[in-house]
Order: C-alpha cells, then sequence, then structure tokens
C-alpha cells in the first residue's frame, strides 16, 4: 500500500512539473452575429493564438472571420480600442490577414 501512494506521489509531482501553462482566454467573436458594433476584448491574447506551436484552427478561424468582417467598425460604446482590443488585432495581422481590415484599432 505504501508503495502504490509512494508512486502517485511521484506520477503527480511529475506531471506537476511538466505540465503546460494556461493557454489563455478565446477570442470572444460575439457568437459569430451580424453585428453594427463591436464589443472590447476583456483579456489579451495568450499562448492559444501567440504561440505558433500552439496555434489550431478552430481557435484561429472565428478571429479572422470576425475582424475581417467587423474590423473597421467601431465599438458600440463610442470608446476606442483597449489594449486588449490591439493586442487581438496585432495577432490577426501576425496570422497574415490585411492590415488595414484593423488599421484603425491598431492606430
Amino acid at each position: 500500500m505504501r508503495a502504490l501512494i509512494a508512486l502517485a506521489i511521484a506520477a503527480a509531482a511529475a506531471a506537476g512539473c511538466t505540465s503546460d501553462t494556461d493557454p489563455g482566454p478565446r477570442f470572444d467573436d460575439e457568437g459569430a452575429a451580424g453585428i453594427t458594433c463591436m464589443r472590447h476584448q476583456p483579456a489579451m491574447p495568450g499562448p492559444r493564438y501567440t504561440d505558433a506551436a500552439r496555434r489550431v484552427t478552430v481557435d484561429t478561424l472565428p478571429l479572422l472571420r470576425y475582424y475581417t468582417a467587423n474590423g473597421r467598425r467601431g465599438y458600440c460604446d463610442g470608446a476606442g480600442p483597449t489594449d486588449p482590443d490591439r493586442g487581438w488585432a496585432r495577432v490577426y495581422v501576425d496570422l497574415g490577414a490585411d492590415r488595414a481590415n484593423v488599421a484603425t484599432l491598431l492606430g
């Protein structure tokens, strides 16, 4: 029994040492609905979007679609882009999309 407990503790410790970091928030594409103005992104993009080795189409495609369709729209609150908004716009451009679609967000 002690051997099993020791083995479980060792396995848990090893898993803790090799565990992956949090990939960060998902982009809020507002449900891919037709919108007339954009909402601000609540958080900066994380490795899920900024680390090329961790990017997957299921995460990046909604971001590309959203800014291609809406990146030239203003924000619903009438304010300018926040730091997180600019961060997501940079990811959009880094993915190879047309900077013109988010130029007003990037300044």
